[in-house]
């Protein structure tokens, strides 16, 4: 005869320890982000030390190279990555696909099409910007075309989808509609071959493009949709039984859908059109999150948004520091991590 008391003995440990688990991965993601804003703004190629960085913080002192330079950047390096650090997790959480990231549908080719237009018809880069591997700020006009060319893509690939009910079909028009994007990209920089040079920093992402105004535009737009995912933790749960599954428990699949890429498209457009395309971010973020805290959307959203947001200032603090006083675009640092990353997914997919 099997024994209540001990059964349940044996599994309430089990039950404890994710929750013990989660709570020191969380602690320890917001140390490192700490630390790494730390490091952000006293670190360059005019380092800081500690006292001169918190007395410009607090108004002690002027100094600009931490209020007007780095200050902005770090906080822009911490929005971006986790913006799309949630974006990322919310889209693998939707498509019940690991390898969906923040630009499957088409925003990133749609946010560099904005801004090539930008610059080819509105001229808003000066020729000096075009002999600069980065630059330092983006125009308010290169900005919003480049938002409102990821949100113009995304709608794009739904209308060719036939709707957001429709999954499998939305992934094959988020691709036809990136490809067509870049075509038209290319063919422009083409006819303004002065500033092909810009607007291929530009896709390859730098954090030298945030200023203030883009800092308070980012964070507007997290605390807008954040506390939205966090409420639709559950329901991605539920999406991950299968479609059948909730549509049994009466959620309206098709409306959450439209709800959830509305909110992604969000993210990445404000993220996008601040900082370039910074590939994954959104990738890797929620699969090492993921490993570490289980799969339950409730705690994974956040996790993941903290989880891109320490990838994404560590990453911006290498790519100022490998070769001061020049900079690499941290697009490249994020690609050279997740590059091998995407590789081993699909490796170990194929050996389950």
């Amino acid at each position: 005869m099997i024994s209540i008391k001990p059964a349940h003995a044996a599994t309430l440990p089990s039950r404890e320890a994710p929750g013990y688990r989660r709570g020191l991965v969380f602690a320890g993601l917001l140390l490192l982000l700490v630390l790494g804003l730390g490091l952000g703004v006293s670190q360059g190629a005019v380092r800081l030390s500690g006292l001169e960085v918190l007395g410009a913080v607090l108004g002690l002192h002027e100094n600009p190279i931490v209020t007007e330079l780095r200050l902005p950047r770090v906080l822009g390096a911490m929005l971006v990555g986790a913006a799309l650090g949630l974006a990322g997790a919310a889209f693998q959480g939707l498509f019940r696909n690991p390898l969906a990231d923040p630009y499957l549908m088409g925003s990133a080719a749609g946010a560099a099409l904005g801004i090539t237009l930008a610059v080819s018809w509105l001229g808003s880069f000066s020729g000096t910007f075009a002999q600069h591997a980065v630059f330092a700020s983006v125009p308010a006009s290169a900005t919003l075309f480049g938002f409102l060319g990821a949100v113009l893509a995304v709608a794009l690939t739904l209308l060719l989808s036939g709707g957001a009910s429709r999954t499998h079909d939305l992934i094959l028009a988020g691709v036809v509609v990136g490809s067509v994007l870049v075509s038209l990209t290319s063919y422009l920089m083409l006819q303004d071959a002065d500033r092909v040079r810009a607007v291929f920093a530009y896709t390859l992402g730098s954090l030298a493009f945030v200023n203030r105004d883009g800092v308070g535009s980012l964070a507007l737009y997290l605390l807008f949709t954040l506390p939205l995912f966090l409420l639709l933790g559950r329901t991605l749960n539920a999406l991950n039984l299968g479609e059948e599954t909730a549509r049994s428990l009466g959620l309206p699949l098709g409306q959450i859908k439209l709800l959830i890429i509305g909110a992604v498209t969000l993210l990445t457009a404000s993220a996008v059109a601040q900082a370039g395309i910074i590939g994954f971010v959104g990738l890797v973020a929620p699969h090492l999150l993921r490993r570490l805290i289980g799969g339950d959307y409730r705690y994974l959203l956040p996790a993941s948004a903290l989880g891109g947001a320490v990838l994404l200032v560590f990453a911006d603090l290498l790519a100022r520091t490998l070769i001061a006083p020049g900079e690499l675009p941290v697009g490249i640092l994020t690609t050279l991590l997740g590059g091998p990353f995407f590789l081993y997914l699909l490796w170990r997919g194929r050996r389950v």
